[in-house]
């Protein structure tokens, strides 16, 4: 049985609440053997209700899922509603990146509803190639030069650590830092 972390951010998680995660979120534990610590985030901001689930699968798959809407438990089904739809979209890929066992594929059943073609693409497609030096500098001056060629996200090192990092604008106007995890 996976473990949660769940968090409140300007609210408070009563035992109710706290139960209905960890039985609606507990869904995706069906389609693996060995789910990490899922950590969820509940947020109430400017009267919306935003969920925030992180599901670690052993193999270093990485489910997340981000939903908002008005009501608290309406954005809890939604966001496991989103999971489910990504891992039943990457089957394929799931079963063969867990090709020696892990990954419970008869748990998605056949008779369901076909997804819509755009979610069909059994590959991906890369359509462009960029090359580019990835230069040592300060997160302050990545960010700066993310915004001078009008980007969502920044490759560079830090000069700091020596270490190829990404910094990217976030949807709420902030930045973010992408750093790699020694493991």
């Amino acid at each position: 049985m996976a473990t949660f972390t769940i968090r409140g951010k300007n609210m408070e998680v009563t035992p109710a609440l706290r139960d209905y995660v960890e039985k609606r979120v507990g869904k995706v534990m069906k389609y693996f053997d060995n789910v990490g610590e899922i950590t969820v985030l509940l947020t109430v901001e400017k009267g919306r209700h935003i969920v925030e689930v992180n599901v670690p699968i052993d193999s270093g798959v990485l489910l997340r899922g981000e939903e908002a809407t008005m009501d608290m438990y309406t954005s809890i089904d939604l966001v496991v509603e989103k999971l489910e739809r990504q891992i039943h979209k990457h089957k394929t890929k799931l079963q063969r990146r867990f090709r020696d066992g892990g990954f419970k594929a008869e748990m998605i059943a056949e008779n369901e509803r076909p997804l819509p073609k755009a979610d069909q693409a059994e590959e991906y497609t890369v359509v462009k190639t960029k090359h580019f030096t990835v230069k040592p500098m300060d997160i302050q001056e990545a960010i700066m030069q993310m915004n001078m060629v009008n980007h969502d996200f920044f490759v560079f090192r830090d000069s700091a650590t020596e270490e190829v990092s990404v910094v990217y604008r976030r949807d709420d106007g902030n930045y973010g830092l992408i750093q790699p995890n020694e493991k």
